[in-house]
């Protein structure tokens, strides 16, 4: 399995011939292109850098075969689009374009304290890759590898230490960074390298476009 970091939260995973992508949002790098040659598309939330509704639109327009797993909200928002949009939630467990998904997390992280959260649906993949969105969700089975938010408005730096703790994945990959300068960048790398080294594993992060294999220890 090919796991590869397009920019800000949206990644491609593939495996032999089949490729699915996470989170393409208005932030991410080469987005488009995946989209072109994807399978499926799993989208999180509705939030404009998870969710870019022209550009999967269009991307759907082209390729008719072109499906799409999400939560209840992007559902709702691509209803006209019929059987092509699948709904889930928290517990699903469905399969995506040859890979098996496993559904975890219910509501977004809070950003505002009188404002009830969004939904958000965390997906973990073939078992090996977990996506959480925008959210801390701690799925109920090993993590093998998390894609793990490294800057966001509803994260603090102390979150992030005790998220890692919680899920103790064996390796992780930093996502949710396209709001930071190369000094943030900095910051949040230090950061996530110290939690990876409290729980004796390597945390890194993926430039725009760069690839890891996995399936190891």
């Amino acid at each position: 399995m090919r796991l590869t970091k397009l920019g800000h939260a949206c990644v491609q995973i593939s495996k032999d011939d089949r490729t699915i992508v996470i989170d393409p949002g208005a932030f991410s790098t080469g987005a488009e292109e995946a989209l072109a040659g994807a399978d499926a598309v799993m989208i999180t939330h509705e939030h404009f850098d998870h969710f870019d509704a022209d550009a999967l639109r269009k991307a759907m327009a082209a390729r008719p075969s072109l499906e799409v797993w999400t939560s209840r909200v992007v559902a709702e928002n691509l209803a006209d689009l019929g059987g092509r949009v699948h709904q889930v939630g928290h517990g699903d467990a469905v399969t995506v374009a040859g890979f098996d998904v496993h559904v975890y997390g219910e509501d977004h992280e809070i950003l505002h304290p009188d404002v009830p959260p969004i939904p958000n649906t965390g997906f973990l993949v073939d078992g090996e890759v977990f996506h959480p969105g925008d959210a801390l969700t701690v799925p109920s089975e090993p993590v093998p590898t998390l894609c793990l938010p490294g800057n966001a408005p509803w994260l603090k730096a102390a979150e992030l230490f005790t998220y890692t703790r919680e899920v103790r994945p064996e390796r992780a990959y930093l996502i949710h960074d396209g709001l930071l300068n190369d000094i943030g960048v900095q910051v949040m790398n230090k950061n996530a390298f110290k939690a990876g080294e409290e729980i004796g594993k390597e945390f890194t992060r993926l430039a725009p476009g760069e690839s890891v294999e996995l399936g190891g220890p």
